[in-house]
């Protein structure tokens, strides 16, 4: 009894299905946002989109807790964020270049000269673009649960080997952010999180995006989604692994950190021409500039932005510039395998310009 109580428990809240039928645009993607959650593919998603810096939609969708059925609100319901967080690191290490701490091709072991040595150099460029031939993680280590410092953390990954020779080759990681995080630091004297809320989200006005998951009151539940049911995800601690994952923040807040992006507040022109063009390694794109995914949606439109896959969040943040467009996804879910809907929704949004 006490199991079918707890099955029911979880099901209970989900809406009914909507029909898609003689749907367009904006009324389209509303209905498959809500269906996402009536089919029970995850448990819920906040959504926040803006044309041409005005609100197109901007609405939360199932539950931030399942047992006691809280609503997301797009406004205030927290969530991971997982590789957003890289782009948010690369505006602050866009700052710091301009405030002269630090340089783009400064070598890595000019600000972190304990770092083991490779046989090669490796500059904050080649981490910050994924290009430093620093390895992926291993097994659950995704999943860590320790309360690592930067500094410490790189006991994990400093003694293995650089998979390929730095610039030759492209392999996305977070431990590339681990070590850019850590030469920041100790180039500017500033804990990592105090520069970033200092430099970066101050700034910007991003009041809800924190640097840590300590007493957040309106945090989301974080679940994996399993064949019958959504449970709760395993305990992580992404303190170590801030700069590449770790950041939290709403919909909103991801929306209006895209909306600066594209209307290049904080930084100076030539910085973000740095930051969002993408790297090559041997005479091909990585669609990866430093900290920015540069590349195309499902429908062949560019943009710039992050997908985030973590412990119990999955996000996306597409920036649009020729559009003028800002998409901002986040759902309390391990990656729930809903790309494609996503993908399907967004491009609904384009379907307001004809």
């Amino acid at each position: 009894m006490r199991l079918l109580s707890l099955i029911k428990s979880w099901f209970a809240p989900f809406p009914k299905i909507r029909s898609l039928d003689g749907l367009h645009g904006l009324e389209k993607a509303d209905v498959l946002f809500h269906n996402l959650v009536a089919e029970r593919k995850v448990p819920g998603l906040a959504v926040s989109v803006f044309d041409k810096g005005e609100v197109l939609l901007q609405k939360g969708y199932g539950f931030a807790n399942l047992a006691s059925r809280t609503k997301i609100d797009p406004k205030s319901t927290v969530f991971r964020i997982a590789s957003i967080s890289k782009c948010i690191t690369g505006l602050a290490f866009g700052k710091m270049v301009e405030e002269g701490i630090l340089g783009w091709d400064d070598s890595l072991y000019d600000h972190v000269p304990y770092f083991p040595k490779k046989g090669f150099d490796i500059t904050l460029r080649q981490l910050a673009s994924h290009t430093a031939g620093i390895r992926a993680y291993k097994g659950k280590e995704f999943a860590m649960d320790r309360d690592f410092s930067i500094k410490d953390s790189i006991q994990v990954f400093k003694n293995d080997p650089l998979i390929f020779q730095p610039g030759h080759g492209y392999l996305y990681n977070s431990f590339d952010f681990v070590l850019l995080s850590l030469a920041m630091q100790e180039a500017s004297g500033i804990p990592f999180p105090l520069y970033v809320k200092e430099k970066v989200l101050m700034p910007l006005g991003l009041d809800s995006t924190y640097t840590t998951e300590d007493r957040q009151q309106n945090a989301a539940n974080f679940y994996t989604k399993r064949s019958h049911c959504f449970k709760h995800a395993v305990p992580v601690n992404n303190t170590y692994k801030l700069a590449g994952g770790g950041f939290l923040s709403t919909s909103v807040d991801i929306a209006k950190l895209g909306q600066a992006v594209l209307e290049g507040k904080l930084l100076k022109k030539e910085t973000y021409d740095q930051l969002l063009t993408s790297q090559n390694v041997n005479g091909k794109p990585t669609y990866y500039g430093l900290g920015f995914q540069v590349s195309q949606d499902a429908a062949g439109k560019s943009f710039v932005g992050h997908v985030g896959n973590s412990v119990g969040v999955y996000t996306n943040l597409f920036i649009y510039p020729k559009e003028e467009k800002v998409v901002s996804i986040l759902i309390n879910c391990t990656d729930p395998k809903v790309q494609k809907e996503l993908d399907e929704a967004i491009s609904c949004f384009f379907e307001q310009m004809v």
